[in-house]
């Protein structure tokens, strides 16, 4: 699969798309349980650990973990493996050093170091969603342009169907059920628990690393979890 640099003409649809997509009215309760499960004092708490040790925003673990594990922090960040074992799906064999059970944040900072999300320092929405889609893979914008990744923008109106439905294996008329990172990134920004101000009108970041709000979340920690 070809790479795909990180443009100004692509930091410009990430930030448009971002700016026009609405979460679903229909999808907007579930996207919220989300959101307030990564912002939970627990869950940040182990994101915030997880950011010093590697520089990635503590939310933006948080998305990552909703979107590889369903926020379930027996597993692998690399792609959902339990951490009873070294990974065993592509990334096999991570982490490389230690023993099984593996502590989730060593696991974590392993799978985002292997992303070099470690060297990575624009935080900006445009960064930001471009970080996610390189984190899942371009096959949808090299194979599938007409449909905007699903890992990004399921549940918003920029996504309206198409779906792999297992390794190489497309479907046109499939729709994803997980909660894509960019709809979960919105319900976060607009709640106040990301730094700086996130709104339509504004679409970067000030401080990477530094937690805002403290609510205005909608929904119980417990609830609908993305699917793997």
């Amino acid at each position: 699969m070809s790479a795909v640099a990180f443009t100004e003409a692509l930091a410009k649809e990430y930030r448009e798309t971002f700016d026009r997509a609405v979460v679903r009215p229909g999808r907007l309760a579930e996207v919220r349980r989300v959101a307030a499960r990564i912002a939970a004092a627990p869950a940040m708490a182990r994101y915030a650990a997880v950011s010093t040790t590697t520089g990635v925003p503590a939310q933006v673990v948080g998305i990552l973990h909703s979107l590889e594990c369903g926020l379930d922090f027996t597993r692998h960040l690399h792609n959902g493996d339990p951490l009873s074992a070294r990974t065993v799906r592509v990334p096999a064999g991570r982490p490389v050093s230690g023993d099984p059970p593996f502590a989730w944040e060593a696991s974590a900072s392993d799978a985002l170091r292997l992303k070099k999300l470690h060297q990575w320092t624009d935080w900006s929405v445009p960064g930001i969603a471009y970080v996610l889609e390189r984190y899942n893979g371009f096959g949808y914008r090299n194979y599938h342009p007409e449909t905007a990744s699903p890992y990004l923008w399921s549940a918003t109106t920029a996504y309206t169907a198409g779906k792999y439905v297992a390794d190489g294996a497309w479907s046109a008329t499939a729709v994803s059920k997980q909660c894509g990172g960019m709809a979960v990134l919105r319900v976060l920004a607009d709640a106040g628990w990301l730094p700086g101000a996130v709104s339509r009108q504004n679409g970067g970041m000030t401080e990477p690393h530094v937690m805002a709000g403290t609510g205005g979340l909608d929904g119980a920690p417990a609830g609908a979890v993305p699917e793997a």
